[in-house]
């Protein structure tokens, strides 16, 4: 009984902080790889059906510069996907009985157009190779002969077309709303959501993006003329592998994976060396300057990051939900875990704001009220109020010295009040 070979395309994203590490593995730009079948000898075999311009991330930052691509809506901290890629494999065997090397380039350079059409033009991809210099262990041993794994390598930036309308700020009111530009927006979320589809029995359902590119890819591949393999199994880790390659697979993945973590740990490692550095060479007269500026520019930065957060907010709301045939809007599932965490935000942040207006309408009465002591302390009036006042005071404090300076008092006979003497020397001088 013959072998099944199957036929698979992953697609995967990676943000800024990973690209690095798929650039060099996939121009080998190493010098070592942890795979032991990369045999760097037989690099010179790989085949680039489109070959890369410096560094993933230098022509990426250029097509910016050049307006070519856009960022807009990704945040400054570098958590959104910029690139992305698509592999494109089948069985090492199925090669092996089709002709090896010379009919793995023909497949493979097929393939790389049916690349080109699902990215949405050449210009977007940074690199297409194809590998032919990792050897499958296992199948050579069994084939008494060296047999490689040949898949294809499409690195590429994930766009979409997208509306900039004009804003109330247009000074031309006519064209509030209207289209103002169209840009190709960096966006792996939006370029591979998933579809409704109509089965052959005509009952609708929700297929995911990348389930829909597999069938998509065996169908082009079929319709190409080449044959003897079928699409991978939906829902399998491994469609595309027998169990010795699929473990080849892995250990290349963890290895990567290992290689990205190494990478951005010594990243960390020297930016806070160099930190330290720094820090050791600063005097403390700068130093205190940078407290005192950070002292001053601390609210102004708080505010910023309110508003940038409320902003980035409002920017992920917007993206979230599709509009479904029937009406409804459907969202993924960390979409709307993400709507429900903003609600209880908003709620909570709406009932602090009532407590704190609510203390300070009490502050405001409390402050009338004092205002109106005041004046009424102030009015002469209640001078006679103060006297008593004065008088109940004195008898908190010191009851008992009070009562017997009362009774003192009372012993004592009335004051007699003293009548003013006229100025006898001023008198007679007006009688003389």
């Amino acid at each position: 009984m013959s072998k099944t070979h199957y036929s698979v395309v992953r697609n995967k994203g990676y943000k800024r902080s990973q690209v690095g590490n798929i650039d060099r593995h996939n121009e080998r730009k190493n010098e070592n790889y942890k795979n032991s079948d990369i045999d760097l000898s037989l690099a010179d075999t790989n085949i680039h059906f489109k070959q890369a311009q410096g560094s993933y991330l230098q022509t990426f930052d250029q097509m910016i510069a050049d307006g070519v691509i856009s960022t807009k809506g990704h945040k400054k901290d570098g958590s959104n996907t910029v690139i992305a890629e698509m592999i494109f494999d089948v069985n090492s065997e199925y090669f092996e009985n089709h002709g090896g090397y010379e009919y793995a380039k023909v497949f493979y350079e097929e393939a790389y157009q049916m690349a080109v059409a699902e990215v949405g033009g050449e210009e977007f991809i940074l690199s297409a190779v194809m590998h032919a210099d990792e050897r499958n262990k296992a199948l050579s041993e069994a084939m008494g002969k060296d047999v490689y794994h040949y898949h294809l390598h499409v690195v590429y930036i994930p766009v979409v077309q997208k509306e900039v309308l004009w804003t109330k700020r247009c000074k031309d009111s006519a064209l509030i709303g209207t289209v103002k530009k169209v840009i190709n927006q960096v966006s792996h979320s939006k370029k591979w959501r998933s579809e409704v589809v109509t089965d052959e029995s005509g009952k609708q359902k929700l297929e995911l993006s990348y389930s829909l590119l597999q069938d998509r890819f065996y169908n082009h591949m079929v319709e190409a003329g080449f044959s003897g393999f079928e699409r991978g199994e939906r829902g399998s880790t491994a469609e595309h592998l027998d169990v010795l390659d699929y473990k080849i697979q892995q250990d290349t993945v963890r290895a990567n994976n290992l290689e990205m973590e190494l990478n951005e740990k010594t990243a960390q490692s020297a930016q806070l060396d160099n930190l330290l550095q720094e820090q050791g060479k600063q005097s403390k007269d700068y130093e205190d300057k940078i407290k005192k500026q950070q002292a001053k520019s601390a609210t102004l930065d708080k505010k910023l990051k309110i508003a940038k957060e409320s902003a980035d907010a409002v920017s992920d709301i917007e993206s979230m939900g599709k509009k479904t045939i029937f009406g409804k809007i459907e969202l993924l599932v960390k979409d709307w875990k993400a709507l429900c965490n903003l609600a209880r935000e908003a709620i909570m942040g709406r009932s602090l704001i009532r407590g704190v207006m609510d203390k300070v309408k009490m502050l405001e009465r409390d402050l009338a009220k004092a205002n109106a002591r005041l004046k009424e302390l102030n009015d002469p009036r209640m001078q006679g109020v103060d006297e008593n006042l004065k008088y109940f005071q004195a008898k908190a404090r010191s009851p008992k010295r009070l009562s017997d300076t009362l009774a003192e008092i009372m012993r004592q006979p009335p004051e007699q009040q003293q009548r003013q003497q006229p100025n006898k020397t001023k008198e007679h001088e007006h009688t003389l």
